[in-house]
């Protein structure tokens, strides 16, 4: 379809892309993969669809161009093909509705900030915080997310095992948490549990694709160890 100017094409573009981003399901799966390469059974068990219901939504965001595909071996691997512009999008939607939907305001009234009510650090301030060698980051997300890519000298506890590893954890610095993005209950659930238990514990504002998306600097753990990036 063709419209009446330029400007009105570029707008039914993006209407399009809206619309294939427009769906609980596929936001869902955004957020994983704004941690990296997933495959569809992968995925599927992550969001907890069916396979061919996760393979349906992955293709409506693959042909509105926002991911790519590879194969491995037997496997599709799906990935973004702009993630900071995806993670960016997100954070934008997920402000808007913070501030004019009233069912994410109460929501994250009454069921995130019950875990958590404190203000989190900024990446500014974690940054400056990492810089002046005086918090001690714990990742939450599981494991292959955090190879994938971390906070540089995060620690990986997921939260299920948070509470049988609080001996690895310093009660005299400050402790900084965070997940995969600024809808993950995990954060706020890690930085109440800890402070429960006398830490000095406070979650980072969004997660580690807003992070990493931003510019701050990232660490990944691939076959031959740690390499920074």
């Amino acid at each position: 379809m063709t419209c009446a100017t330029p400007k009105q094409d570029i707008f039914l573009s993006l209407a399009e892309l809206a619309q294939a981003v427009g769906h609980v399901n596929r936001l869902e799966l955004l957020e994983h993969l704004a941690q990296g390469p997933r495959s569809v059974e992968e995925l599927s068990t992550r969001s907890g669809m069916a396979f061919a219901n996760t393979s349906r939504h992955l293709q409506i965001l693959r042909r509105a161009g926002i991911l790519k595909t590879e194969r491995q071996g037997k496997k599709v691997v799906y990935s973004l093909t702009g993630p900071v512009e995806v993670v960016l999008l997100i954070k934008a939607l997920g402000q808007l509705g913070e501030v004019h939907v009233a069912a994410v305001g109460q929501s994250l009234g009454t069921y995130y900030r019950v875990h958590d009510d404190k203000p989190p650090l900024s990446r500014d301030e974690l940054a400056d915080l990492i810089a002046e060698d005086a918090v001690f980051v714990v990742d939450v997300r599981a494991e292959d997310e955090f190879e994938l890519g971390h906070i540089p000298d995060a620690i990986n506890i997921p939260m299920l095992d948070l509470h049988q590893n609080l001996d690895r954890l310093p009660r005299d610095r400050r402790i900084a948490v965070y997940c995969r993005g600024p809808y993950c209950v995990q954060a706020y659930e890690a930085a109440g549990f800890l402070r429960s238990q006398g830490f000095d514990a406070r979650r980072l504002e969004d997660g580690f694709p807003e992070w990493r998306a931003l510019g701050f600097p990232v660490e990944a753990v691939g076959p031959a160890g740690r390499e920074g990036s």
